[in-house]
């Protein structure tokens, strides 16, 4: 999978790059900053009863584009994932925070006038954990000791520490913006990001052969048109 992605963002770099030098558009270059909320949750494998964990993230963006309908965005967000167990009416309750460093390189489709506009995203996305914890009204690492707990569920993702640090993925979401005095740049934008690495260990005789993220982020940002 990491040779497929790194193979399609070089094609994707070349046809850009072949693009760019075929079309004489001017140019434009915008920064700002963003933020927002997250719903999170893991792609388990065996599975899990979970629901979604609420977070936050903010992050600043740049971005290039021609005057068609084509362009770039990189960006550098705080991210907070994880997920929360589903113990179906059970008096138990456990969350796993996740804080992320993201880092997306995102090619954007956009079309609409020159104040308001919609746009699509769609890219690549690397990140490093920075921190993780969790919440629990019971002792993770006793759970014999509670003669009603929920039986028949997987319980190791209580107690395990998530020891993969580099996460990979792809991101993909779309947006309206609004252009205010032509620099000024308002925008909102539901965002959903499919995981590729695990965070926990994935060999033949681990416990889970996959443990995936995967969040869904709305954020409204304001960028600055430099040129």
């Amino acid at each position: 999978m990491k040779r497929i992605l790194l193979i399609a963002s070089l094609m994707l770099a070349l046809i850009s790059g072949n693009a760019f030098g075929q079309l004489h558009y001017t140019s434009k270059i915008s920064i700002g900053g963003k933020a927002g909320i997250t719903m999170s949750k893991m792609s388990f494998t065996p599975g899990t009863k979970q629901k979604m964990l609420q977070g936050k993230t903010a992050g600043i963006t740049m971005k290039y584009w021609e005057e068609r309908n084509f362009g770039f965005i990189a960006e550098i967000n705080y991210e907070q994932r994880g997920w929360k167990e589903d113990f179906e009416g059970a008096p138990y309750s456990f969350e796993r925070h996740l804080d992320y460093i993201q880092i997306p390189i995102l090619t954007s489709f956009f079309f609409g006038g020159n104040v308001v506009k919609g746009f699509f995203n769609a890219g690549p996305e690397v990140g490093y954990l920075i921190g993780t914890g969790y919440t629990a009204n019971f002792d993770v690492h006793n759970i014999d000791q509670y003669p009603d707990f929920p039986g028949n569920r997987m319980t190791d993702q209580l107690w395990m520490k998530p020891s993969k640090k580099f996460d990979y993925g792809i991101s993909g979401g779309a947006g309206i913006e609004v252009a205010i005095k032509r620099k000024n740049i308002i925008s909102l934008e539901a965002r959903y990001y499919f995981g590729i690495g695990n965070i926990f260990p994935d060999n033949r005789a681990d416990t889970f052969s996959a443990s995936r993220t995967s969040s869904i982020m709305v954020t409204l940002g304001y960028s600055y048109r430099l040129k």
